[in-house]
């Protein structure tokens, strides 16, 4: 379905520029004035409102507080040839997105309707998803549309109901121990115990009392007896994370558990039967420490019963906003600024980040912006200094570049309008479908370029 899009102002070839310019990629309706707008808002789920800022003896500004109170407000761009910086941020306290001055440059606001359009599915997105995965799936803490992580929810929830061992492989920060709880909250342990182990904050000479506990006497300072988290965890879930820094020794005694399913605490003979579903996870490649003789084999059979691999944020960047405004709702909350939103500048930085740190580095950066920010909206000068430092070393004209042939997704033949046709689709997916940025990265204009997508409308229908 096209996104609804109510254009409001006094003059009639105003509305009926826009109206036809807009009418491909929107359902479009037109207002001359105030009372009309609201008529349409009340009937129509409106997604964006595009209006004047003076509507004959309204204001548009009365439009878009109007527009605030509605169950699913859309969003409010204002339009004006009276601009002033003073206007502009008068709008923006009233919840404006965005704030246009008059004479209109039609790409522009082509490619402004088109952002305005993905912040609103991805608002819509979120709230669909958040909403989907609250409803008893343990995945509520997970976020993410992409095809990457929707595997990862079906794996999960294929997996779950099993004892079966899982070992869970990514980089620091891309959320393993989340993925190891929703498991557990998705399995029939959910009523017990999930005992969480860092195993890379403990010394060899502590890990073993720790995970089996000990009896009293059992070593210097062992005043009675501990339960070990072995028992702690009985009839529910253990989750060893980063279980590629636990020694030779430890291995042996977890591959033991594992097999014979009891402990012996330390300084004790006796056995305990324990009944604990291991979930394991590790930063590391455990099959190469097991080529280098660094990991037992046989624990890593073990281990390795199902194996979930979580993508870096790097490869799903199409999440990162998604996450970042989940984010945001969250810890705006937590710091009384509920209202808050990023400005397109600050959208632009998180998307562009490389995030080593992955969705925690994410989650982060997001609670500098609140805590930094002054006003309503977060800006590029709230964000931490490293996601400007990295804009800074990279070309300041991303679009002054040569695309390769390597870099198409699915490299073609060799055939030219094959080739052609490639090159055209990266060429939008870089420049987030502005066609006229589009054709200055291909050093064609862009009529040639609209003729070139008109050839082949099943290969472009997204960006026509």
């Amino acid at each position: 379905m096209k996104p609804v899009l109510l254009i409001v102002d006094d003059e009639k070839s105003t509305r009926t520029v826009l109206s036809a310019a807009l009418e491909d990629n929107y359902e479009v309706f037109a207002a001359a004035g105030g009372k009309a707008a609201r008529n349409v808002m009340e009937s129509e789920p409106v997604d964006i409102l595009l209006t004047d800022l003076r509507l004959g003896g309204e204001s548009g500004m009365e439009l878009i507080d109007f527009a605030q109170t509605l169950s699913s407000p859309p969003l409010c761009i204002m339009m004006t040839a009276y601009g002033s910086a003073g206007t502009a941020a008068e709008a923006k306290k009233h919840g404006a997105y965005y704030f246009l001055t008059k004479p209109l440059n039609l790409d522009e606001v082509e490619l402004l309707l088109r952002r305005a359009t993905q912040t609103r599915q991805l608002e819509s997105a979120n709230r669909e998803l958040t909403s989907r995965l609250e409803q008893s799936t343990g995945l509520d803490k997970m976020l993410g549309n992409s095809p990457q992580m929707q595997n990862i929810f079906n794996r999960i929830s294929r997996v779950a109901p099993s004892n079966a061992s899982v070992l869970i492989e990514g980089e620091t920060g891309t959320g393993k121990e989340l993925a190891a709880r929703a498991l557990h909250k998705l399995s029939a342990r959910s009523n017990n115990k999930f005992v969480a182990v860092n195993c890379a904050a403990l010394s060899p000479q502590l890990m073993e009392s720790e995970l089996f506990g000990h009896e009293k006497g059992a070593f210097t300072g062992a005043t009675q007896r501990r339960i070990g988290r072995f028992e702690e965890a009985d009839g529910g879930t253990l989750f060893l994370d980063e279980i590629g820094e636990i020694d030779h020794s430890t291995q042996v005694k977890l591959l033991r558990v594992l097999a014979e399913r009891c402990i012996e605490r330390v300084g004790s003979n006796a056995p305990v039967p324990v009944n604990v579903r291991i979930i394991a996870a590790t930063n590391r490649k455990l099959s190469d420490m097991v080529a280098d003789g660094s990991f037992r084999q046989d624990l890593y059979q073990r281990l390795n019963v199902i194996t979930l691999t979580l993508p870096p944020l790097r490869e799903r960047r199409g999440d990162i906003i998604l996450m970042a405004q989940a984010f945001l709702s969250e810890l705006g909350t937590e710091n009384g600024k509920d209202r808050l939103q990023f400005s397109r500048n600050a959208l632009q930085l998180l998307r562009n980040y490389t995030w080593p740190g992955n969705v925690r580095q994410l989650r982060t950066a997001v609670e500098h912006g609140v805590i930094m920010c002054g006003g309503s909206e977060i800006t590029e000068d709230d964000l931490p200094e490293y996601l400007t430092e990295q804009e800074k070393t990279t070309p300041a004209d991303k679009n002054n570049r040569t695309i390769t042939y390597f870099e198409l997704e699915n490299p073609p033949s060799l055939n030219l309008e094959c080739v052609e046709r490639q090159v055209i689709l990266l060429a939008l997916k870089q420049t987030e479908g502005n066609r006229s940025a589009a054709a200055e990265l291909l050093g064609i204009n862009r009529r040639t370029l609209q003729r070139k997508m008109a050839k082949s409308p099943d290969t472009f229908k997204q960006y026509l």
